[in-house]
Parts: structure tokens; C-alpha cells; sequence
């Protein structure tokens, strides 16, 4: 039986698959789904095992997962094209007869009303459909998908936004994969969906503010209305169908979707989350 960590190159994959070695897993024990080798060549020279498969040709999923084996089904980057792909890793399972399948979802599941959570509500019924033991982690927003866009912020002096008063509760990425790792190491996780979020739900305004304080630079908040948040990230060269999507979040933060408030990360995890601020730290001594 292996631990079969799938996107095991991306950002969260790698941090699950390093915690679990980290954990004592050993390394022989570990198989990281990939479909580049050279860029997991660091794992496998650590005995992590290396199966190569691609979420867009399911033909290459045969023989990736074996009878036993604990599979995280880390979704995919490509919106818009991730519920066939997860059906092929989900299909793939079962028909190896994988033990348990640990899906990465989105806050809220079935509940969760806005376009990105779409394909992940199709990817839960999907796994629900095939009959595998399984686990929800439905996880909250990172820290990262704004910190790792402070440039603009710095350079403009403000965080441009529709989303009003509403309030994030996000978490580290490493936080989240800690949570993977509690699950996938652990016993009686079968059959539940975690709604993972952070400990503190901050507003847009107190995320300018924190940029401020860290970084020593004026910061503001500007709140405006969707249309022009459209214009706003498209004129920043995101595709418009990408840039709808996130103002269509920005609503929903404003109708109190991304709040979170359950304690389940943190309880999963067996220590606080990571404070906003570290991470807005962290990302401006990169």
C-alpha cells in the first residue's frame, strides 16, 4: 500500500508529499503522481517513487494507483477542464481499488453558490458516485492568492476590489497541506468532508492595512463595482473568463461564502493557522 499524491509537482501536492516524509512516512511508501519527472527528480533521489501519468490523457492513469493504496486527488489548475480530468484520476481509483480517495475541494461543497465552485461540486458527486471510501477536504482560500500578487498593490497603493465588507478566512498553503497530511496518515477520516478555513476572517480593508504596516508603504482599500473590477484585471492582462470568475468570488466573499469559522483546519492540524500577517511578511522578503 502507498500514500499517492497526485499533482505532486504543483504547489500543494509538494508540500503534502514533504509532509509527509516529514511525518516518518517513508519514502518507499510514498508515490508522487507527476508528469514531468525532471521536476520531481529531488523527491525520487530521496526514494520517493515517481509515476508518471497526465490528468488530460486517462490512458496514462492505468496502473498509476494499486489495490490499498491511499490516494490524494489534489484538483486540478485548469478551470474549466477539471471535472473530466478528475473523473479519469477518479475512475483510475476504482478500478485499482484504491483504499481511500482524499479529494481537495473548495469551501462550502454543495452549499458553496459561485462559478469556481462548480467543477468541484461535480468532482465530489463524481467520487461519491464511484462508491470509494473518501474524504472532502474542502478547503478555504490561501494567503498566497494574494500575497504572491503584492507588486501591484505596492506599486498602485492599493488593494482593488468589489468584494465590500466581506470576510476571508484564509489560511496558509502549507496549512492546508498539513491537514492532507493529518488525513492521509490518520485513522477514522473516511466519509467526512472538513470545511477548512482560517482561524481569523479578515476584511479587505484590514488586508490593506497589514500591507501597510508590514511593508511601510501607504496601502488603501478601493472598493469598486464589478464592472470596473472587470476592467480593473483585465487591463491587468487577465483573460476576461478568468477575471470574471474572480470578481464572481468577490461577490460571494461579500455574501459571506469564504468566512469560514468551522475550527476544522486547525483542529486537523493540531496548532493555530499561519496569521495573515506572517504571510504578507513572508512574501515581501522574497
Amino acid at each position: 500500500m502507498s500514500i499517492v499524491v497526485t499533482g505532486a509537482t504543483g504547489h500543494l501536492g509538494r508540500l503534502v508529499v514533504e509532509g509527509l516524509l516529514a511525518a516518518g512516512v517513508p519514502a518507499g511508501q510514498v508515490a508522487a503522481v507527476v508528469r514531468n519527472k525532471e521536476k520531481a527528480a529531488d523527491l525520487a533521489e530521496r526514494g520517493v517513487e515517481l509515476r508518471v501519468a497526465d490528468y488530460n490523457a486517462p490512458e496514462t492513469l492505468a496502473g498509476v494507483f494499486g489495490a490499498g493504496d491511499k490516494v490524494l486527488l489534489v484538483s486540478g489548475s485548469e478551470v474549466g477542464r477539471r471535472v473530466p480530468q478528475h473523473r479519469a484520476v477518479i475512475d483510475a481509483a476504482r478500478a485499482a481499488g484504491a483504499a481511500h480517495l482524499v479529494y481537495t475541494g473548495v469551501l462550502g461543497g454543495p452549499d458553496a453558490d459561485f462559478d469556481l465552485a462548480d467543477e468541484h461540486k461535480a468532482t465530489e458527486q463524481a467520487v461519491l458516485d464511484s462508491g470509494l471510501p473518501y474524504t472532502f477536504l474542502r478547503n478555504g482560500w490561501y494567503h498566497e492568492n494574494y500575497t504572491e500578487h503584492l507588486a501591484p498593490v505596492l506599486a498602485h497603493g492599493a488593494v482593488v476590489g468589489s468584494a465590500g465588507g466581506g470576510r476571508v478566512a484564509s489560511a496558509a498553503r502549507a496549512d492546508y497541506a498539513a491537514a492532507a497530511v493529518a488525513v492521509l496518515t490518520g485513522e477514522g477520516h473516511e466519509g467526512r468532508a472538513y470545511e477548512l478555513s482560517g482561524d481569523v476572517a479578515w476584511t479587505f480593508p484590514e488586508y490593506a492595512a497589514e500591507v501597510a504596516a508590514r511593508s511601510g508603504k501607504p496601502v488603501a482599500y478601493r472598493q469598486v463595482a464589478p464592472a470596473e473590477h472587470l476592467a480593473v484585471l483585465t487591463g491587468a492582462g487577465i483573460p476576461e473568463p478568468m477575471a470574471a470568475i474572480l470578481v464572481d468570488v468577490d461577490a460571494a466573499i461579500a455574501r459571506g461564502l469564504l468566512a469560514g469559522g468551522s475550527g476544522d483546519l486547525s483542529r486537523l492540524i493540531g496548532r493555530p493557522t499561519t496569521p495573515l500577517g506572517d504571510a504578507v511578511a513572508a512574501a515581501l522578503k522574497a
